[in-house]
């Protein structure tokens, strides 16, 4: 027997585990990868549930504010428009998940519809008798703690997606990225024009 047939065993095993050891590092990069890629998915989700109750509050405020805002209704109309605008960009956003630029529709539409309720919650407190309405209260409650949910979404899906896209911008980690073709999430922020508040004329 040769004295070195005691040693192959051992150089394949070496080999073996030389070979394993990347080998799992690579699917536990992956695997952390996939998890943060799902958990901005999870938290973009929550955004879109919250979005969508506000949309289906707006219609129950309006009709239940334009019978005392006749004069107002450039304000009234403005609302229904970005409300719409908003759930089309939702809608398209659903069809095309992590489109860039359909998130950053989305943003933008959020944006200009925070800011027309907050025109129409400063007109609604010139009318005495819509300050006292029990269900205008109710629909304004309702509409404010949504909007609470969604900012806390909206951070939370950003935090999410800043985690994920660091995560693949850090070496060794963006080889794997590289590899299995991840690429960079956008975050849920509306830019400089579209935070810009619609004219509305009293």
């Amino acid at each position: 027997m040769s004295p070195y047939s005691f040693g192959v065993p051992y150089l394949i095993a070496a080999i073996i585990v030389l070979l394993l050891i990347p080998t799992i590092w690579i699917i536990g990069c992956y695997n952390r990868l996939v998890r943060g890629r799902v958990r901005a998915a999870n938290g973009f989700s929550q955004i879109d549930v919250q979005m969508k109750r506000r949309c289906d509050l707006i219609p129950n405020l309006v009709e239940a504010v334009k019978g005392y805002m006749s004069h107002e209704r450039q304000t009234l109309e403005s609302v229904i428009a970005a409300r719409s605008t908003a759930l089309a960009g939702l809608e398209t956003l659903g069809a095309q998940p992590q489109n860039a630029l359909a998130i950053q529709a989305v943003a933008g539409a959020s944006s200009a519809l925070d800011q027309l309720l907050m025109t129409l919650r400063v007109s609604i407190e010139k009318y005495p008798d819509l300050k006292a309405s029990t269900n205008v209260i109710g629909l304004q409650e309702e509409l404010v703690s949504t909007e609470n949910r969604i900012a806390f979404s909206r951070q939370a899906y950003n935090d999410a997606v800043m985690s994920f896209n660091t995560e693949i911008a850090v070496f060794p980690a963006n080889l794997v990225a590289m590899l299995f073709h991840f690429s960079a999430l956008t975050l849920f922020e509306a830019n400089a024009a579209d935070r810009l508040l619609p004219e509305v004329k009293f």
